[in-house]
């Protein structure tokens, strides 16, 4: 090349990086998005909010401009000029808030199935077991469920590809793919041994956020903890798009039987999309403020309850650990203001900031920026700003009679206990197996093969397992420990609760 051209590309480089930041800078002025989902930018700004580029805004442009221009040339090695400009934008973002992030272009799909809570794929948790593709779980009515994989099977084949020496991340990508195209999926069942393929149409599968105490004969949820108390248990995991709808037919359901006292149990709950938060909050509120937002450049909005289909005649515990987080903390601290329910657990998280989600290169990429902080109906603060105290103003906080610290065992055994909650079976399958396996050992040893469910054994050896690693079609969970333990929090809002109904 030569010098000429040099310069004609470094021009070209300066004068295209400039336009760049003029134009996102314009488009991002006119982004008025209010929660972290996905925001569109608008295609073009008003003249008057143009960005002045000063003397130092140019002169920091063409320093860039140089920078890139040098490793392009010069560097030992050749190196694209997208991972230059990624690594750029990344070092930007870096001088910000832990939560500001660039989503690449193979990253983003996997970051919307995170806010959607929805995908296309078959419907199962996967996880690895000795260096086996195990299914933890299938997910209720999904075609991996309706068509009768069970858990604790292992796949042997992901379409014509065995899955020897195939990793996690890979076998859910195979896996994963558009709806309405098919999958062959060969497994071998825990309960008999016998190798089975399944033809599976993929689907939108849409992940369960609102669950119960256990669950029914038919894998559906019973949300009823105590039936005598008429103490009802509802558990979110995420608050997402579908999470408001799941939980009032839940609630409904629980109304239906009498129920005098609610516990809803976020923790381990990171959040979501704030519009969900808000309106699960306004479930249980008939009027108020639920939350407010704040940013430098951003208009403050308010969000209140409305009266309508407000549900309220019975008391509520919440429960929240360390790490509840985002949306779960606006939920808590709302119902915590307004008197609506007791706090029971450990403080939160203290993550109250609003991230924007706007999109790049057409929706290729992605910025995550925050834009905005949360303030609880009271006007307290919810973010843990850096450096903060334990003595300042962020999380929600139990009262102290209410403050119930588990140990790092106890989270760990906490999490089992809902991961083994949350597996489903094919339960007429299993007990058809179970119902033959009976018969032939009857008629060698008599009663003494009665009593025992082969996949709910094989299903919990395998949980336990020491290297298990469960994952959904989009994320790990790597909790190991003992399913059997007392849950002092629960226990200590079922005590709280218990005592109300009483003093009425």
């Amino acid at each position: 090349m030569t010098v000429r051209n040099i310069g004609l590309a470094k021009f070209s480089l300066l004068i295209l990086i400039l336009n760049a930041s003029l134009v996102f800078a314009q488009k991002a002025e006119s982004d008025t998005s209010d929660e972290g989902a996905k925001a569109s930018v608008a295609e073009a700004a008003t003249a008057e909010k143009a960005p002045v580029v000063d003397e130092e805004y140019f002169e920091l442009i063409k320093l860039f401009s140089d920078t890139v221009d040098q490793v392009e040339r010069n560097y030992v090695e050749e190196i694209s000029r997208r991972e230059l400009m990624e690594a750029a934008i990344r070092g930007v973002l870096s001088k910000l808030d832990q939560y500001s992030d660039y989503i690449a272009p193979d990253d983003l799909d996997s970051f919307k199935t995170g806010v959607e809570n929805q995908f296309g794929g078959i419907g199962i948790r996967v996880g690895m077991t000795d260096g086996k593709l195990m299914i933890i779980t299938p997910l209720v009515g999904t075609p991996a469920y309706e068509a009768g994989v069970l858990a604790d099977d292992q796949i042997l084949q992901i379409g014509s590809e065995s899955t020897e020496g195939m990793s996690l991340e890979d076998a859910i990508r195979r896996m994963k793919g558009p709806v309405n195209t098919s999958i062959d999926l060969t497994v071998k069942h825990a309960h008999s041994g016998e190798e089975e393929t399944f033809t599976l149409m993929r689907q939108v599968v849409n992940v369960e956020t609102v669950l119960g105490d256990h669950r029914n004969q038919d894998d559906s949820w019973d949300y009823m903890y105590d039936p005598d108390s008429k103490i009802g248990y509802i558990r979110l995991t995420s608050f997402s798009r579908r999470t408001h709808r799941d939980l009032k037919v839940a609630l409904d359901k629980l109304v239906e039987e009498g129920m005098k006292s609610l516990v809803l149990d976020l923790r381990f709950n990171p959040g979501g999309l704030l519009s969900s938060a808000v309106e699960v909050a306004d479930l249980f509120l008939k009027d108020g403020i639920i939350v407010s937002t704040e940013g430098r450049n951003t208009p403050s909005r308010k969000w209140s309850a409305k009266e309508r289909g407000t549900f309220e005649n019975f008391k509520m515990a919440v429960l929240v650990n360390r790490y509840s987080a985002s949306a779960s903390e606006i939920v808590a601290a709302c119902l915590q203001d307004h008197d609506r329910a007791v706090i029971v657990g450990e403080r939160t998280w203290g993550k109250g900031s609003v991230q924007n989600i706007i999109e790049l290169e057409g929706g290729r990429s992605a910025l995550k920026l925050t834009t905005a902080g949360y303030l609880r109906p009271s006007g307290k603060n919810i973010h843990r700003f850096e450096g903060a105290g334990e003595n300042d103003d962020w999380g929600v906080m139990p009262e102290p009679d209410n403050r119930v610290r588990f140990t790092p065992r106890e989270l760990n055994d906490l999490m089992v206990f809902h991961r083994d909650t949350d597996i489903v079976a094919k339960r007429s399958a299993v007990e058809d197996q179970a119902a033959d396996t009976s018969e032939d050992q009857e008629a060698d040893a008599g009663d003494e093969s009665e009593g025992q469910d082969a996949n709910e054994t094989d299903a919990n050896e395998t949980d336990e397992s020491e290297d298990q690693e469960d994952q959904d079609d989009d994320g790990a969970d790597e909790s190991q420990g003992s399913a059997d333990f007392n849950d002092r929090q629960l226990q200590r809002a079922v005590e709280i609760l218990q005592d109300e109904v009483a003093a009425r």
